[in-house]
């Protein structure tokens, strides 16, 4: 197992070891109580942690660390990428230096792999927000939560004539991620990720079944959007979440992509799901296009990073 990197400077009576993949459960609950606690709502599943945890480019203990009391996880790190973290602390724990002490784990972490920059996300106004922008972290991109009422009704998007969507099939795997990393990394500054990974994180996800992956092709057959869209919340309430959506560069300005979100939320709802949710940020200059069919900004979000 992978050694704590210093600095982390714990009250005495915690103590601090790197995770492994049978801690998603408590990752989860420690996660879903910070952001019930600052946003209201808890967008965070079980199966996502799993789902990222389980790309093979990625060691688990090397990436992460947990504080404890006792047995019980109060708190956690990780670092997800070159200049990519995330940290959660409950509530519960607040004010007593775990945030900052954990602060300098992924600082030290990010140093060690290399990396200039180390950010992550945090609500606007929450505590996380604060003790970062007081150690100096300043703000890479702002980002939203956008909920489709449950009660929106949305006008069917007819696609262009001869184009198709429909559920992928794996042999449709290859192309939805060319498509959707070719997309997102038109903005977004980090290595292309790598097939088996994608795969990893999308129908290696806990409960995946066929219609979370979604394809628009064109006359010939080729693939040129891509939507994944799963099932997320409360059994009582459950929600469409869009994880990805993506058009092919040459194929927009056409409709597609608002022909796929629509097409999403409807199938997400033949599943059950009562309302849709999605994210989005600054980077993407996308969130016009989900105010076009109905969404709402619920919570505002900043990534904010510092200079390592």
């Amino acid at each position: 197992m992978s050694p704590v990197p210093a600095p982390l400077e714990l009250p005495a009576d915690l103590s601090a070891r790197p995770l492994v993949m049978s801690d998603a459960r408590a990752v989860f609950e420690v996660m879903a109580a910070q952001e019930a606690h600052d946003t209201g709502e808890v967008a965070i599943e079980e199966a996502d942690i799993l789902g990222d945890w389980g790309r093979p480019s990625y060691d688990v203990s090397a990436g992460t660390v947990g504080v404890l009391d006792g047995e019980r996880l109060v708190a956690y790190a990780e670092l997800m990428g070159a200049d990519r973290g995330d940290a959660a602390v409950h509530p519960d724990y607040r004010g007593r230096g775990i945030g900052t002490a954990l602060a300098g784990w992924m600082q030290a972490k990010a140093r060690a792999a290399g990396s200039e920059v180390i950010g992550m996300p945090v609500p606007r106004g929450s505590a996380g927000d604060r003790l970062l922008s007081a150690l100096g972290y300043h703000v890479r991109w702002e980002s939203w939560a956008l909920r489709l009422p449950a009660d929106a009704q949305i006008p069917p998007r007819d696609l262009p004539s001869g184009y198709t969507l429909r559920e992928a099939t794996p042999a449709d795997h290859e192309a939805c991620w060319t498509v959707i990393e070719d997309a997102f990394l038109e903005w977004s500054e980090r290595d292309r990720m790598p097939l088996a990974d994608w795969l990893a994180t999308v129908v290696g996800r806990p409960g995946f079944e066929p219609w979370n992956l979604r394809v628009v092709t064109d006359p010939t057959g080729e693939v040129v959007g891509a939507t994944q869209v799963f099932l997320s919340g409360e059994e009582r309430a459950r929600e469409g979440y869009v994880n990805k959506v993506a058009t092919r560069r040459d194929q927009r300005g056409r409709g597609i992509a608002q022909a796929m979100l629509v097409d999403a939320f409807a199938t997400a709802r033949a599943h059950g799901a009562v309302g849709a949710g999605l994210d989005t940020d600054s980077r993407t200059g996308a969130l016009s296009l989900y105010e076009k069919v109905g969404m709402v900004v619920s919570s505002t979000w900043v990534n904010r990073a510092i200079r390592v």
